[in-house]
Parts: structure tokens; C-alpha cells; sequence
């Protein structure tokens, strides 16, 4: 059974003796989108740095729909919060090498998040500050996230959880249930996670932990999924001269 409090606790521990170790008195940044692992991320670092040194970023791109919950969560833990809209940026790079090439559909998709990486480096940077990065096991297995975009971060709380021990961590920190239980979204597609990937993170979590699965076709696809995104977890491959 996974005991939420120990791995609570332990998890808070855990980022005091990371931020003891690289980065004493700096502040813990990171995107907020009103989600389950920001959420979960940011109430962690409340928890163990105390709320006067985690900074909330807030990142839409144009009209973000949910934003209320993004401010639900920076209100409800009491931290500082900055709003920068990332359209701009995104439109005028898109333009840019709009005149050069077109840009393929996975790059309109990933473009954002590395915007929203860049500014929250920014930031960090401006706030003496380490980004937190709020990937979760669920989506890491899969790929479900962009390189050098949300997959970056200069330390990860929650990479080894998956979505099920993410939310059950939630509850133990008493955050709001509207924020544990909101469906995930990509944020920039209006699609959900589950939709986006053809199956439900309760199936995918399972099959992680267990091993067991129903569906023979859902097993291959995750599999699929799995083996081709191996790449995204790995350091950067570096050639070795032998010198």
C-alpha cells in the first residue's frame, strides 16, 4: 500500500537537503497552470522552504480558460505569483520561421512549453531562485511531456510518483479537491491528457506499478510509448574520444 504521509514527508526532506546542498537561501520556482502536479510541487515546496521562498509563474498563452485555478492555488497557498503571457513570444517566433520554413505540427506543439521554460529560467535567474520541475512517473513513462520544456528543471519532487500517488500526496498537504481532481489538460490544445494519449492514467498507473493490464491494445500502445520516449530520460548522448 503507498503510505502518502511517509512519502510526503520524506519528499519535503528531501528538497531542504537539495536546496542545502545547491542553492542555501534561494527560492523554488515554478510554472503554475492550476493542475494536480503544480499544484502537488508547489505545496511541497511550501511545506519545506516555507511560502516566503516559492515563487508562482503563471504562463498562459493568450486566454487561458482555467487561469482561475492557477490564482486558486498561488491564493490558497499564500505565495508570491507573476502573470506573463508567453503568446507574443510564441507569435513571433512562429512568424519568424514562418519565413523560412513551416514549422511541423509537433513543433507548434512543443514550442510553447519551451517558451514557458525559457521565462521561467528568466525568472529564477531574476529571484535567485531553482526550477522546480513537476513531471510526474505517469507521464514520464509515456513521453507525455516536451524536452527542454516542462521535462526541464534543475530538481523533481514527483518524477518517481505516479498521477495516483501524486493526488494522494494532495490530500495529505490539504490542498484544495477541485485542484487533486481536476481533469488534466495539456494546456494549449484544449484536448485532455487522457484523450491525447488513448488511454487513462488509473490503467497506466496500474500497469506501472503491477505490471497488469486489460487490454492487449492498450498494453502495446503504452509499451510503444515507453520504449520510443527512452530518449527524453536519458543525459544527452556524448561521444567519447578515449583521450
Amino acid at each position: 500500500m503507498f503510505d502518502a504521509v511517509k512519502v510526503k514527508d520524506a519528499c519535503v526532506l528531501w528538497i531542504r537537503e537539495f536546496f542545502e546542498k545547491n542553492g542555501k537561501g534561494c527560492n523554488a520556482v515554478l510554472g503554475i497552470s492550476g493542475g494536480k502536479d503544480s499544484s502537488v510541487a508547489a505545496a511541497l515546496c511550501v511545506e519545506a522552504l516555507g511560502k516566503d521562498r516559492v515563487i508562482g509563474v503563471l504562463m498562459p498563452s493568450g486566454v487561458q480558460h482555467d487561469i482561475d485555478m492557477a490564482y486558486l492555488l498561488v491564493n490558497h497557498l499564500g505565495i508570491k505569483h507573476y502573470e506573463i503571457n508567453i503568446k507574443g513570444a510564441v507569435d513571433a517566433i512562429k512568424e519568424s520561421i514562418g519565413k523560412e520554413l513551416e514549422l511541423s505540427v509537433q513543433s507548434n506543439t512543443n514550442l510553447p512549453p519551451r517558451i514557458r521554460m525559457s521565462t521561467l529560467y528568466a525568472v529564477s535567474q531574476s529571484v535567485n531562485g531553482r526550477v522546480v520541475n513537476t513531471c510526474n512517473l505517469s507521464e514520464d513513462w509515456v513521453g507525455y511531456s516536451t524536452r527542454y520544456g516542462d521535462a526541464a528543471g534543475d530538481f523533481s519532487p514527483m518524477s518517481l510518483l505516479t498521477v495516483q500517488e501524486v493526488k494522494e500526496i494532495g490530500r495529505v498537504l490539504g490542498l484544495p479537491d477541485v485542484l487533486v481532481d481536476k481533469v488534466p489538460i495539456d494546456g494549449l490544445q484544449g484536448k485532455t491528457d487522457e484523450d491525447n494519449l488513448g488511454f487513462t492514467y488509473a490503467v497506466l498507473d496500474r500497469y506501472i506499478r503491477t505490471g497488469e493490464i486489460d487490454d492487449p491494445a492498450t498494453k502495446e500502445r503504452i509499451d510503444y510509448l515507453h520504449r520510443i520516449n527512452q530518449f527524453k530520460l536519458q543525459l544527452m548522448p556524448v561521444f567519447d574520444p578515449g583521450i
